[in-house]
């Protein structure tokens, strides 16, 4: 017979054996076991009795590892395969025997507000082909309606101001080169635009330029190379001034300048450190190598203007002051915060279809504005809008809905699995660190065994239910999306939902939860007996993003974190993530993890601006060992040549990136791209997002409505026009 101590160290062990397979967090536990006790009833004589007694047991607990990352299921109504052209069937650069235009523009010449067609045009203009268009040659007339929901804050973009995003941007700037159409494009290399042809030097260390030839601004000023050098060295390269989206490190490889000179009026040279670096021909675009006119923002500048500042200079075209210049489509000639933006067609816009008709065919667009962008979606629902990206996930239902009824004026076409919502983590050991708190939760948060703690603890497929019900999110950890064409399966590093194990990494990182308010406590150094508590925002624009960021507050808690949540105004959240001044972010995912090669110095710490979770300031940067191998990597991606090079190379990418938690992705899932039915010309297989967003993918300067069905426009037979 055991003993009594005997017969309950043995069940206890039992009870503890039994309880390997739980995967719990360890904590002390109560069990009830049944023990017999031998006791005295009289003297010299025993009994044998049965009673319960609660016992302590330490949980045993197994962290849960990585599993093989689910394939998705494409979404129903997805998007048709893109037709693919030769750019010479798309358009040419030529002279013409006539140009033509609207028939109402006729009296703008007659009375010398305008000069005739012919002379406003370059030598020769883009001609864009009927081959290249879905329904062809068009008719002029007609109104665009879109809706914006981002505030306009000036008119100078060059300095990083924005006009209102939704399109207003990508309307008002043009590039060297373009990449938003190579959707439809038989080779992925930028198109040629303002730069209307570019060569090579044999040896690969040289690039020369030609651009178009006797083009005009909207105020009818020339435009040329000076215009270039302008926005290359006082905005792009000038460290005063905040330029829209590159800055010197931008334009450097191997840590080494690469320099632009004027050759003639019209030729530009560039010169690399390196041999062919293809890569930068998709910096040279419309996002990232806008030109703006020298001749109005020259003597704003406090380069040639001793009486003025940066600061000066960044505000001095208001968003009211009107009509600003530029070589797109249309201009601003009409602005009312918070109400609307009028545009009208660019009398000396520069591009024609194949029979001499001046572009655009679109006499107008009017952009209604609103707070927040599920506004633009409501709008098309209703009617008075004609176009939706379908990015904010709660809005897919009723969407399409709406547009099975008989009188919906829209349609639908969805796109690979593009649309992505993560949690940043500030990953910064310096910028933006204020006080004690600050050094300790960047410590953390570079702490990769914390990263995972973070990524275990969410329930990405109940987050993805959460925000909408149906196939239209999954699970997803973050790094290359599953639309790029560079993206394997099989890169993935997925640690699946286990709370437990987050318990586990959270306690082996030495955090308790001392006071027992269920959030765990720093245990040693300068915050010893603090809860963990963590900052989070998301711009309130992206409805989904405030979602994800709701779903995530109380998944948190559950592990022992405390997150207080906040939602910011988009130019806020910028201003945040600029500054460094923040903790957790949750925000939609960019193009750089869909087309990685056109964007290769976003995908990894090359720039001082990216990633965005850990950006430079005045300090250098500290990378983290497996942040330099990510760079390696992407340096070599960035210049090699062969395809199939390139997928191993983002092969390892993505498998470190995905192992390290380098940044924590939510969920995933498709955008959607709703359109007017009266719109002709968008060409087929058009994306909500891949290059660029919509405006830049359609060509908007080619669509065109049958006269029958064309709007009303707000202020007809009107062109911008320019004081002295």
């Amino acid at each position: 017979m055991l003993s009594k101590r005997m017969t309950l160290a043995l069940l206890c062990a039992l009870a503890a054996l039994s309880l390997l397979a739980t995967q719990c967090q360890p904590e002390t536990i109560v069990v009830t076991v049944v023990v017999k006790e031998t006791v005295e009833v009289e003297v010299e004589k025993e009994v044998e009795v049965e009673k319960e007694v609660q016992v302590e047991v330490e949980k045993l607990v197994e962290v849960v590892g990585a599993i093989p990352y689910p394939e998705g299921v494409p979404m129903a109504g997805s998007t048709g395969e893109a037709k693919r052209f030769p750019v010479e069937e798309v358009f040419v650069y030529e002279a013409l025997d006539e140009y033509n235009q609207p028939d109402w523009m006729d009296a703008l010449v007659a009375n010398g507000t305008l000069p005739p067609v012919e002379e406003r045009l370059p030598n020769e203009p883009q001609v864009m082909l009927a081959s290249g268009m879905s329904a062809g040659i068009g008719q002029y007339g007609g109104v665009w309606r879109d809706f914006s929901a981002c505030p306009t804050e000036g008119w100078n973009l060059g300095a990083g101001q924005t006009q209102g995003w939704f399109g207003i941007n990508i309307i008002y700037e043009e590039g060297l080169l373009l990449t938003g159409p190579l959707f439809r494009s038989e080779i992925v290399e930028p198109w040629p635009n303002l730069a209307k042809s570019f060569e090579w030097s044999d040896d690969g260390m040289e690039l020369t330029m030609h651009l178009i030839e006797g083009a005009k601004w909207s105020d009818g000023a020339p435009f040329s190379a000076d215009d270039v050098m302008f926005t290359w060295e006082h905005l792009i390269l000038d460290p005063g001034v905040s330029s829209s989206s590159t800055t010197r490190t931008t334009w450097q490889l191997d840590g080494q300048d690469i320099n632009l000179e004027k050759v003639d009026d019209y030729t530009i040279k560039w010169t690399f450190p390196v041999a062919f670096p293809l890569q930068l021909l998709f910096t040279m675009d419309e996002y990232d190598f806008a030109v703006w006119p020298q001749h109005v923002w020259g003597p704003l500048h406090p380069a040639f203007n001793a009486d003025t500042d940066y600061e000066a200079f960044e505000k001095a075209w208001p968003p009211d002051m009107l009509p600003p210049v530029t070589m797109g489509p249309w201009v601003a000639v009409e602005y009312k915060t918070d109400e609307l933006m009028v545009l009208r067609r660019n009398p000396y816009y520069w591009k024609v279809d194949g029979e001499g008709n001046q572009l655009p065919y679109l006499d107008e667009v009017l952009f209604e504005k609103g707070s927040t962008g599920v506004g633009r979606t409501l709008s098309t629902m209703a009617g008075t809008g004609d176009h939706s990206n379908l990015e904010n996930p709660s809005t897919f239902i009723e969407t399409l809905k709406r547009q099975a009824e008989p009188d919906a004026h829209f349609y639908v076409e969805w796109g690979p699995e593009l649309l992505s919502f993560s949690l940043h983590i500030n990953q910064s050991a310096t910028l933006g660190v204020e006080d004690e708190r600050d050094v300790e939760l960047r410590k953390l948060f570079r702490n990769a065994t914390f990263r995972r703690a973070v990524s275990q603890a969410i329930d990405r497929d109940g987050v993805a239910q959460a925000i909408v019900r149906g196939p239209f999110l999954r699970a997803w950890p973050g790094g290359l999306f599953p639309g790029a064409a560079e993206y394997d399966r099989a890169s993935v590093v997925y640690y699946p939902y286990s709370p437990d194990t987050s318990r586990k990494l959270l306690a082996e990182l030495g955090f308790e939860d001392t006071d027992g308010n269920g959030i765990v406590n720093w245990t040693e150094g300068p915050l010893e007996g603090d809860d963990l508590v963590v900052a989070l925002m998301a711009n309130e624009d992206q409805h989904a993003s405030v979602n994800v960021a709701e779903a995530l507050v109380p998944l948190m808690a559950d592990v022992g974190i405390q997150v207080n949540f906040r939602p910011v105004k988009p130019t806020a959240a910028t201003d945040n993530v600029e500054a460094g001044t923040w903790e957790f972010h949750v925000d939609r995912g960019g193009q750089q993890y869909a087309v990685p090669f056109t964007r290769a110095d976003e995908i990894a710490a090359i720039t001082k601006e990216n990633p965005s979770w850990h950006r430079e300031g005045e300090e250098p940067r500290d990378l983290q060992p497996f942040e330099e191998e990510l760079v390696r990597i992407v340096e070599e991606f960035r210049l090699e040549t062969d395809a199939e090079k390139r997928d191993e190379l983002m092969f390892e990418y993505n498998r470190i990136f995905t192992e390290n938690v380098y940044d924590c992705g939510v969920v995933v899932g498709s955008y959607g791209l709703a359109l007017a039915k009266r719109f002709k010309n968008i060409p087929v297989g058009s994306p909500t997002f891949l290059y660029q967003w919509t405006w830049a993918n359609v060509s908007p300067e080619q669509v065109w409505v049958d006269p029958v069905e064309q709007l009303d426009q707000i202020r007809p037979n009107e062109v911008p026009l320019y004081s002295e």
